[in-house]
């Protein structure tokens, strides 16, 4: 499919669209607080932990200091991880695909213990708990 000179007009207009909402001017890792700073054009700074970002996750703070803005401001690039965000989710609270984003949200409900669940799991308990895995 090729590109027309309208669709290239279009594309330019969405992202100053974008622009508009926040872009980014600065961002930098702050070793001491375990957290990526990003700087918008409206004054605005937001934080967050490199654990909540899809390719930052489990990272060295060697590997997060780098950090490269794309010319438009949308975009964040790690180049020791080849990891990059896209600082309009960010700004949605969206760190990763939507893969991942379940995943992550899946490991957290798996972690919650209600007193229906810890309830469940003593009387398991008391029939032997779960059955041996055959080979």
């Amino acid at each position: 499919m090729a590109m027309t000179e309208l669709d290239i007009e279009q594309a330019n207009s969405r992202m100053e669209n974008l622009r508009q909402s926040g872009h980014a001017v600065a961002a930098r890792y702050d070793q001491q607080r375990d957290r990526v700073i990003i700087s918008l054009q409206t004054g605005v700074e937001i934080t967050f932990p490199p654990s909540l970002a899809e390719g930052l996750s489990g990272a060295t703070a060697q590997e997060l200091e780098i950090i490269e803005i794309t010319p438009s401001g949308l975009g964040l690039h790690w180049p020791h991880l080849d990891a990059d965000v896209y600082v309009p989710s960010i700004l949605q609270g969206i760190f990763g695909s939507r893969r991942w984003m379940a995943r992550q949200l899946g490991a957290q409900g798996g972690k919650n213990c209600s007193d229906r669940k810890a309830a469940a799991s003593r009387e398991n308990g008391k029939l032997g708990g779960r059955p041996r895995k055959q080979a």
